[in-house]
């Protein structure tokens, strides 16, 4: 915390961390297998203050709206950099975006230059322009794209404000004085699970709010691996925390991500569950590939390991409370696990050593925390990873929240939560049907801890609204109250649980009210099941679009090459069914009204960008509207039902 820089808005955070930590490397780009090229922080102030002068030039003004599409590279920081240092606010969203959503996007931020990472990219913005009145310029960041009169390159732009730099043009810091907090940093438009894409607008107070906040420790000997999408705010905001740290951030990708693993050995990083569900699929298929021998050390390890932490957390009473414990109870096992800890100890630190050492290598061996949010981390998972000394910590927020609402670090580690909520931050949970607070209220007991209801934020990080949305914001912020739309509760160890979301809850026709999410992430931890999405709106029951694991049933003997083959191959229909039955039943927890009595098998998987978002969330009304025939036809008894 000492080391952290403090400014007042982001233009000041690039000049402070230029000044402090000069030629130390902030950014890295990959250029091959353990070689990387680094920018200093010293160069990228200096880099980002000519291309500020250079948009000045271009007729930029102060708070305008200035695209950003593309995906994580250097250039997109440095970009970010000139648009915050010439006073305009970035409009980012990743090269996976829609022509739809490139028009709706530029017209509604009314953007008039934009940047493009890719020369295609480009391309497509420049063949929608009839369908762009505003927008009058396109500036490229790859450098190895052709000469194009349709377009120009970020250091033509970069150009030309050294050179006006170079001639005392000092404008740059005329626009840097006059930011105050509350000017838009950036708006974002959400990839929207549930309709067309709002744009969030954050101030520079809102992200500067949580370099105070967020409770991980890094400073200049830290490395930092960029993984996830860095237009979206989870990432985002861990990189702009980087730069107020001194922290080197390393641009890696899905394809390179195990060698860079291994090679950048990082001591921290952001992650999303779907990063973690499969490298728990990989190791688990490692060692069922392995030699008998290496099967049981491995288990043996992990049973171990599993012991030895459970008693830690009981210990230390980090063990998930989400009712009144009795204090006679606790005082009663607190022998028991002390001596089982002592008991385990010697048999789990040669295991330890021996057996998980390995395993953790793969993920670089020198990981601190990785905090993974844009979901839900599976239960599974997360006890996985903790149990094997692979310290994946989970955070909850929203887009709308700059993101960080709570997060769990070491010293906070309940299993199954996302941990307190972060300083300066009120939460409050709400009943959905009558509008009380039964959390905080010292009307219930234990103030409210247990109650279920919506999750309320209040805080320096909550935005500004939604842009050009009044009504859609006064909705959604009521007496400075954000409303989440997600379902939790406040546990006894002081911890925030998740529990669902508000919006996706499905009410059948008896009048029952289900969470769909669970169900998901039990099936989808399932190694024949990629992805499921629950549906039963209005239905007698539920039902379940199935996406196979074709892998998955290929360890079961059944040779599939498409998913088109296994939506239409019985053997793969029956199996599926099997495992639906044994994974959501009442003996693992799930009422009658949550068993699935119908699935369908889909001939295709969610693509980032369609059905997915770029955190990988399904975009639930697009996959209904995509699959309702085959949704219709599933409770027409048309599907396979699940007996």
């Amino acid at each position: 915390m000492e080391n952290r820089i403090v400014a007042e808005n982001m233009a000041q955070l690039f000049k402070r961390a230029a000044e402090q930590y000069g030629d130390l490397p902030a950014f890295a780009t990959r250029k091959k297998e353990l070689e990387w090229e680094p920018v200093s922080f010293r160069d990228l102030y200096n880099r980002g203050i000519n291309l500020a002068t250079g948009l000045i030039e271009m007729g930029i003004e102060a708070n305008e709206h200035v695209g950003l599409f593309g995906d994580n590279r250097f250039e997109w920081i440095l970009t970010d950099c000139g648009i915050q240092l010439s006073g305009a606010a970035d409009v980012p969203r990743g090269r996976d975006i829609t022509d739809t959503e490139l028009v709706y996007i530029i017209n509604h931020a009314e953007i008039k230059v934009a940047f493009a990472e890719t020369e295609i990219l480009a391309e497509r913005i420049f063949k929608l322009r009839k369908k762009l009145p505003t927008l009058r310029t396109i500036i490229l960041h790859d450098e190895s794209g052709s000469v194009n009169k349709d377009f120009i390159h970020i250091s033509e732009v970069e150009e030309r404000g050294k050179q006006l730099r170079n001639e005392g043009d000092r404008r740059v810091e005329q626009r840097m004085d006059a930011i105050k907090p509350d000017d838009l940093f950036t708006l974002i438009y959400t990839s929207g699970t549930t309709g067309k894409p709002k744009g969030v607008m954050l101030s520079h107070a809102n992200i500067i709010s949580q370099m105070k906040v967020i409770p991980i420790e890094l400073s200049c000997t830290d490395r930092v691996l960029s993984i996830l999408p860095v237009w979206h705010i989870f990432e985002r905001v861990f990189e702009v925390y980087t730069i107020a740290s001194g922290v080197c951030t390393y641009y890696s990708s899905i394809r390179t991500l195990g060698d860079d693993l291994k090679n950048v050995e990082p001591t921290f990083m952001g992650s999303a569950p779907r990063l973690w569900e499969s490298l728990h699929q990989r190791i688990l298929k490692k060692v069922r590939e392995s030699h008998p021998m290496r099967q049981l050390l491995f288990h043996t390890a992990y049973f171990l390991s599993k012991q030895y932490k459970s008693s830690l957390y009981f210990l230390f009473d980090k063990k998930l409370k989400t009712e009144r414990q009795s204090m006679l109870k606790r005082i009663f096992l607190l022998p028991l696990h002390a001596l089982r800890w002592v008991v385990v100890t010697p048999f789990y630190g040669f295991f330890n050593v021996a057996v998980l050492e390995p395993v953790r290598m793969s993920a670089g061996g020198s990981l601190k925390a990785t905090v993974s949010g844009g979901g839900a981390l599976p239960t599974e998972i997360d006890r996985f990873f903790n149990f094997i000394g692979i310290p994946v910590l989970e955070g909850y927020g929203m887009t709308e929240t700059s993101p960080v609402i709570a997060v769990r670090t070491e010293d906070e580690l309940v299993i199954g939560t996302v941990g307190p909520v972060v300083a300066d931050t009120d939460v409050r949970i709400v009943d959905l049907e009558t509008g009380d607070t039964l959390f905080p209220d010292e009307n219930y007991p234990d103030n409210g801890r247990g109650l279920r209801g919506e999750i309320h934020v209040k805080g320096p990080q909550v935005m500004q609204g939604y842009y050009k949305e009044k009504e859609l914001t006064e909705n959604t912020i009521r007496n400075g109250w954000l409303r989440t739309g997600d379902l939790g509760m406040i546990t006894f160890n002081n911890c925030l649980k998740i529990l669902g979301r508000s919006k996706s809850t499905i009410v059948l026709l008896s009048g029952e009210n289900l969470e769909p999410e669970p169900i998901e992430m039990r099936l989808t931890h399932s190694r024949l099941i990629e992805h499921c999405m629950v549906v039963g709106q209005d239905k007698k029951h539920i039902g379940a679009l199935i996406v196979p694991d074709l892998d998955g049933l290929r360890e079961f003997g059944i040779e599939v090459k498409t998913l088109n083959d296994a939506a239409v191959n019985d053997q793969a229909k029956k199996l599926i069914q099997s495992e639906i039955k044994k994974v959501v039943s009442p003996a693992n927890g799930f009422k009658r009204h949550e068993l699935i009595q119908e699935f369908a098998l889909l001939p295709e998987n969610f693509k980032n960008g369609e059905e997915l978002t770029s955190l990988y969330k399904m975009k639930r009304h697009i996959i209904q509207d995509k699959y309702a025939d085959q949704i219709e036809a599933m409770f027409n008894h048309e599907s396979t039902r699940v007996k």
